[in-house]
């Protein structure tokens, strides 16, 4: 097994040089957020999407690479199928939701689960009764949905 030894001149020159950097880069904002936050901007879901659906941008611009979102959904509500042209990782912040990706079995989603949802392959999904669903995603890609019987068309 070897070790590297950094000088400790050179080591603090090194963290000396990344703390001037940091400083003098401009400052882009740490925003935390909460799902029941009152400053959330809660904006309406596409139209194929339940009655009383949501959603908060939290980080990014919807229309660019990497924005992430909170999806609210009322309770014993249905998302019909539909994809999305960018993966997606998701983390469900409130209720049980039930998600089917086409081909692989359903999965229950509880506060705290992680799910991923690759590029392009449809799911659906149901928000069971009880709380309100609350799901972060993260999109890679521009944030769209589109409809399983939209895309056939």
């Amino acid at each position: 097994m070897r070790t590297c030894l950094i000088p400790t001149a050179t080591m603090l020159t090194l963290l000396g040089s990344a703390a001037a950097l940091a400083q003098s880069a401009p400052a882009e904002p740490a925003p935390v957020w909460s799902a029941q936050d009152p400053a959330l901007q809660w904006g309406p879901c596409p139209a194929f999407l339940p009655e009383g659906c949501a959603l908060a941008v939290l980080h990014g611009d919807p229309a660019n690479d990497n924005a992430d979102v909170f999806l609210k959904l009322p309770p014993d509500s249905r998302i019909p199928s539909h994809w999305h042209t960018s993966p997606e990782r998701m983390v469900l912040v409130s209720g049980e939701l039930h998600v089917t990706y086409d081909g692989h079995d359903p999965a229950v989603l509880r506060p705290g689960s992680y799910a991923y949802g690759p590029a392009k392959l449809p799911h659906s999904g149901r928000c069971a009764q009880g709380d309100p669903c609350v799901l972060f995603i993260a999109f890679e890609s521009p944030v769209d949905a589109i409809p399983v019987e939209e895309a056939a068309e």
